[in-house]
Order: C-alpha cells, then structure tokens, then sequence
C-alpha cells in the first residue's frame, strides 16, 4: 500500500480539461482495438480518427497552457526588472546624498580649521595656539548636535566663532527662551533658529546694514528656517541718553516686541563710534520679560565693560552671571516684584 501511495504522488497532477481528454483518449483506444479484433476495419478507423483528433485537441491545450505560462513568466521578468532598477536607482541616489552632506561637513571642517589656523598665524600669539584645539572640539560639537540642511555660513572673523556659538546655543538650550533678540545678524542667526526650532520659541535679529541682512535673511531660508527667524533691517539713529547721542538701531524695529526673553548683543560694531553697545540695555529694559538673560559678545573690551559695569549700577535687578570661556559675558535680568507688577 505504501509503494502504491509513492507512485501516486511521484505521477503528474493533471487538471480537469487533461483528465478528460486523457480518459476519451483511453476510451477511443480500447473501442479501436475492440472493433479492430471482430473485423469492423471502417469503425476502427473512424475511432482512430478520432483518436488524431482528440490527440490533436489535447496537444492544442498543452500549447496553450504552455504559452499562458510562458507569458506569465515575461511578465514576472520584467516587473522584477522594473524593481531591480528601481532599488538601484535609490540606493545610487542615497549613496550620492551621504556622499555630499559628508563632503559639506567635510569642507565646513576643513573652513573652520583654517580660519583658525589663519587667525594663529596672523596674531602669533600663544592664546591663539593654545586655543586651536578648543575652537576644532567647538566645532565638531556644534555639528554633532544639529544636521544642517544646506552649507553653514562661516564663522570666526566678524561672526562668532565656533567656542562662542556652542556655549550661546547651550544657554538657549537650557534656559528655553520663547523670543530670542539678536543685535547684529550673521551665522549666530542660522545657529540659534536651529536651536529654537528644537526648543521651540522665535528669533528677531536687528541689523543696520541692509546688504548683510538681505545675506541673512538667505541663509535662513536656505536652511528652512525663515519660519523661526526674521531679519529686520535697523538702520542706526542717534539715541539720546542722558544728554548724549549714541548712534543705536532704529526703535521702530522693536515697536511691537515685548517679553524678551534671551538677547545676543553682538552689534552695532565697534567701528559705529565709541561705546557703541552701551545702548542696548537702555532702549530693551521695558521689552524685557520679567526674567531674562542678556548675553554680551566682546565682553572683554574696554568699552563693553563699562557699559556693563554702568547698566548692573544703574538697573535694579540686572546682575553679572559670570564670563563664559569665549568672548561672551553673561547677564541675568529679574525685574523687582513692584516693578513687574506696575507693567500688568
């Protein structure tokens, strides 16, 4: 019983059409030689005839199914083809992305590191070669903690180098500002959006030159970040404080910003006129929100300290945090109970 079963499942399985014309096919044979053997040559004849035939139909019908499985084997060729290519034409194109986005983060790099090998050379001063490493660890860091969707602006020179952005984006990081007021644009502009974009929370950067602004206000676009960050051109009018005019940005540009939370003060530039920062604090102080944090580029200059020194002896609540290990100064800004009362 065991051997019938083997043989039973080693013989084809036919399907219904070929089991028909397969039994006929049986049928016709037996007739043929049945009739063949009692001398009825005409009938055996005609059953062999139709024996051609019924061979014929079933030699039709294997055609058949074999061009209907051929067909079907084409079409699985051609569509397996089609994916093939397709998962070529993806992975090439993600190979090539990884390949730019390494080769931008490589050329940054390698910008970086010269701006401040140049800055070394050009001042061959011992803090500068001794500061080479920090500023390369800065910047590695700064990219580590965000991916940039298009080239960075650079950094260093007139904008702020890599140790100052790092340490500027951490206090964003922590203190979680809702609006950030910038003075001066520039690459400080690019970084803080992307970390108020993690953080949530806005950027209105201030600056007097309307070319550097419009370079600006293209680099955040650039990276998608015109939603966080706005631009506004500031051009510098006299700001008259205690019988004095300083040259400062234009008020109008502040006219509708209250409860400032965080402030980079990183302009006008020094080349404005002497003391050209020490407005900041007199023409903000009544935007400020009741906590803030001031932060001060250039703190190590002579002007700038001043100006910090008066602002800390002239506005109650404001006090020095401490110097950061670039060239921030640090302030912190509580506005007395009675005083934050009277504003509401």
């Amino acid at each position: 019983m065991s051997k019938l079963s083997r043989i039973r499942r080693r013989l084809p399985r036919l399907t219904g059409p070929q089991v028909v014309v397969t039994a006929a096919a049986g049928v016709v044979c037996a007739g043929a030689a049945a009739t063949a053997l009692t001398g009825r040559t005409g009938i055996a004849t005609a059953l062999l005839a139709l024996l051609g035939a019924i061979i014929l139909a079933g030699l039709m019908l294997l055609f058949r199914r074999l061009a209907r499985v051929q067909k079907a084997g084409l079409a699985a060729q051609r569509d397996l083809r089609t994916t093939v290519e397709e998962m070529q034409r993806r992975l090439v194109a993600a190979v090539e992305r990884e390949r730019l986005t390494a080769g931008d983060r490589h050329l940054e790099l390698a910008e970086a590191i010269a701006r401040v090998k140049l800055v070394t050379d050009r001042k061959a001063g011992s803090a500068q070669v001794l500061g080479l490493p920090r500023e390369f660890e800065a910047t590695v860091q700064l990219f580590q903690g965000f991916t940039p969707r298009a080239p960075m602006p650079s950094s260093g020179d007139f904008a702020l180098n890599p140790t100052d952005l790092l340490e500027l984006l951490h206090l964003i990081r922590t203190r979680q500002p809702r609006l950030v007021l910038e003075l001066g644009s520039g690459t400080s502009s690019v970084w803080i959006a992307y970390a108020l974009e993690k953080a949530g929370g806005r950027l209105v950067s201030l600056d007097h030159d309307g070319g550097y602004a419009a370079r600006t206000r293209a680099a955040l676009a650039a990276h998608g970040l015109s939603g966080i960050a706005v631009v506004r051109d500031a051009p510098l009018t006299p700001a008259a404080i205690d019988g004095r005019d300083y040259p400062w940005y234009d008020p109008e540009a502040l006219a509708d910003l209250h409860d400032i939370d965080f402030v980079l003060i990183d302009g006008p530039p020094a080349a404005t006129g002497a003391d050209a920062r020490y407005p900041a604090m007199h023409m903000i102080e009544k935007r400020l929100a009741d906590r803030a944090t001031i932060v001060f580029d250039d703190a190590g200059r002579a002007d700038e300290q001043a100006a910090m020194t008066a602002w800390t002896e002239r506005f109650t609540g404001l006090t020095r945090e401490g110097e950061l290990l670039g060239r921030h100064a640090v302030l912190a800004f509580t506005r007395p109970p009675a005083m934050a009362a009277a504003r509401v």
